[in-house]
């Protein structure tokens, strides 16, 4: 086994509980701006998808913790496009995904031969962004 880069993987973690902080505000406000005929069920999936991003940075907050690293306090920066339909709006949750992945992948290879709970947890998160991009393509394919 190689030697865990601590730094390196506090600062992904910490990245990370930004991203997932960010998801909270993200998919809540999203919850609140869907309009239309299929509303009850879409404002409960984005309900649920802002509860699963605060266990997401709980979790990787306690890892954090146990590592001796800090917690932010930060979120990641969101920009808010003004588009509401439920195409722009699952569009923007496919691309939040999107880089969601990509940062549990980053974590990934970070841990990798360093920490076998580390690299079980990433390859968990990972497994389950993958499962939020295919719900999210499921759900656009109507609109295409």
């Amino acid at each position: 086994m190689q030697e865990l880069d601590h730094q390196r993987t506090i600062d992904i973690l910490n990245a990370i509980m930004e991203f997932e902080l960010a998801g909270v505000v993200r998919y809540t406000h999203y919850s609140l701006m869907v309009t239309g005929p299929n509303r009850i069920p879409i404002v409960a999936f984005f309900k649920a998808q802002a509860s699963e991003s605060l266990l997401h940075a709980q979790q990787v907050g306690e890892i954090l913790t146990g590592l001796e690293g800090h917690p932010t306090l930060r979120i990641a920066p969101m920009e808010e496009t003004f588009k509401h339909t439920v195409k722009d709006i699952l569009t923007e949750s496919l691309s939040h995904e999107k880089k969601a992945l990509d940062m549990y992948k980053s974590l990934l290879e970070t841990v990798t031969a360093a920490s076998i709970y580390l690299e079980e947890f990433a390859r968990g998160m990972i497994g389950q962004e993958e499962m939020h991009n295919l719900e999210l393509k499921k759900m656009l394919r109507d609109f295409s």
